[in-house]
Order: structure tokens, then C-alpha cells, then sequence
């Protein structure tokens, strides 16, 4: 029995996060493992947030890292639909990426050869400005990723990819040019997830939480209450998402995150007052930002 615990003790941890490598939720998840301490790692590339989220909620990794919100397009859909569909994963940190696209090239090619600047479809749309003053005339053309964009390169000299310093360093690729973004400031947030009743990580660390709402039915006032349950409260919340519940048309719940700890006083009479009023009240975490 010893010998056993000693086993499963000396197992990696396993991280899901959306593949392939090189992508920027991969670089995300090296700063959630630099932040934690994890060293002896094993990294899950999986192909959509809800293959990540299976893997956590059903036990196959301890943790997850998902993309929660980019500061130019908005909040990540498919991901907060995930956390509306799986009730046994929790928030534990976030972290924010700041967000600095690299023109990439083959290692032995030149600007001159390049005829296709290959990525994926926010990369392209994040760098319109650059394509048209120093690559004018060249074709675009989507990939899955960032990240497999950059392994096209590698086996294409006349192809360039807009991705990640951090990509272009792990399949070998030459970096031309740095920081060609349109909008400096662009950042993603991302979370670290969990297991519901995993540890958790930084507990001294002050935190925020992020909710999920599901109205009994649609009527007149419902967002008004919703927001004058916090406002009695004194709770300052820092952002909220509407999206359907695909139930139905004009069927909606909302996704909030606020300042303060689930655990704090103000914060249980506010959540337990729309318990009575609302059809779910779902916690998704109550995690630091690290």
C-alpha cells in the first residue's frame, strides 16, 4: 500500500490546455506553473475548451488553463458556455498575458520569398496595419492557431506567420519583426481550473469572484435587482456578460465577476438574496489574480 502511495505521489501533474503547442494559452500555462512552483509537469494539448474542461471535471488532469477574455474582443464565449455546462469545475487563479504578435519566418528564408502570411484569423485581423504597409499585395489565409501556423513555416519558405515570440522559440522558427500589433495593450486573461474541492492556491492573496446567474423567467427589473442586491452590498463588480442559455430565444443568464472573496460576510447575504429570487446562483471561484 506504501509502495502504491509512493507511486501515484511521484506522478506529474497534468495540465489541459488548448493545443498545440506553442499557442499562447501554452505560454499561459508555463506562468501558471513558474507561479506555482510546478516542475514535474505533463501539458494535455487538447483541441477545444470543452475537451479541456472534460479532462479536469472527469479527473484525467488536475488542472486546466482556459482564455476568459481578451481586452480587444471581448469575453471568450465558448469558454463561459463551458462553465455554464460543467458544475464540478472551479476557478483557483487568473493570469493576464500581455499580447505581442512576432512576424515569423523559416529560419532560412527572406522577406522577398514570402508570397502567404499564414494564422490564425485574430492574428491576421490584429496586425491589418503592418500586412498593408510592409507586406503589400501578399495573400492571407487561416489556421486553426497561431501556433500551427508557425509549424506551416517550418516546412514552407515562402509562408509567414504572425504568432508569439514563444512559438517562433519552440518549432525553431526566425523571428523578423517584433510587436507588430495594431493596438499596443492588448492582453487575455486566463484561468487556471480546477476540480471543485481542489486546494487552494495563494489563499492569502486578495481575490475576486466570478458568478453565474440563471433567471426564473424573463421580466421587467430582473438586471435592476440583480445589480441593487451588490450595490446594497457595497460590492464593486468589474464586469458583466450576458449570453444565452440556449433554451430558447431571449432566454439569457449572466456571468459576473466582483471584487471580494465568496467567503467574505457582505458577499454570502448578497448571493443568498438572489438565491431566493433567481432560478441558479453557481460560484465559479474565488481565486486571486497571480
Amino acid at each position: 500500500e506504501r509502495m502504491e502511495s509512493e507511486h501515484a505521489m511521484a506522478e506529474p501533474i497534468k495540465i489541459a490546455f488548448l493545443g498545440p503547442a506553442g499557442t499562447y494559452s501554452d505560454e499561459a500555462t508555463h506562468t501558471f506553473m513558474d507561479k506555482l512552483g510546478f516542475t514535474d509537469v505533463e501539458k494535455i494539448e487538447c483541441v477545444s475548451f470543452t475537451e479541456v474542461f472534460d479532462n479536469v471535471e472527469r479527473g484525467r488532469c488536475d488542472y486546466g488553463v482556459v482564455a476568459t477574455e481578451n481586452s480587444l474582443e471581448g469575453p471568450v464565449t465558448a469558454c463561459l458556455d463551458n462553465f455554464a455546462t460543467h458544475n464540478n469545475v472551479t476557478i483557483l487563479a487568473e493570469t493576464v498575458l500581455d499580447i505581442h504578435h512576432s512576424l515569423v519566418l523559416h529560419p532560412d528564408a527572406s522577406i522577398d520569398e514570402v508570397t502567404t502570411i499564414v494564422s490564425h484569423p485574430q492574428g491576421l485581423g490584429q496586425c491589418r496595419r503592418y500586412i498593408a504597409e510592409y507586406l503589400p499585395g501578399r495573400n492571407t489565409s487561416s489556421a486553426s492557431s497561431t501556433a500551427s501556423g508557425v509549424r506551416k513555416v517550418m516546412e514552407d519558405k515562402t509562408l509567414a506567420s504572425i504568432a508569439n515570440k514563444f512559438a517562433a522559440d519552440l518549432y525553431g522558427a526566425k523571428v523578423y519583426a517584433e510587436s507588430i500589433e495594431d493596438h499596443f495593450g492588448n492582453q487575455t486573461s486566463f484561468a487556471l481550473i480546477a476540480r471543485t474541492g481542489m486546494p487552494e492556491v495563494f489563499p492569502e492573496m486578495d481575490r475576486k469572484t466570478s458568478i453565474l446567474l440563471s433567471l426564473q423567467q424573463d421580466k421587467q427589473g430582473s438586471l435592476l435587482m440583480i445589480l441593487s442586491e451588490f450595490a446594497y452590498a457595497n460590492i464593486n463588480l468589474t464586469k458583466i456578460q450576458s449570453r444565452p442559455t440556449k433554451q430558447g430565444l431571449g432566454d439569457y443568464m449572466f456571468f459576473i465577476d466582483f471584487e471580494g472573496s465568496d467567503q467574505d460576510v457582505d458577499v454570502q447575504t448578497a448571493l443568498n438574496c438572489l438565491r431566493l429570487k433567481l432560478r441558479e446562483v453557481k460560484v465559479l471561484g474565488s481565486y486571486p489574480i497571480i
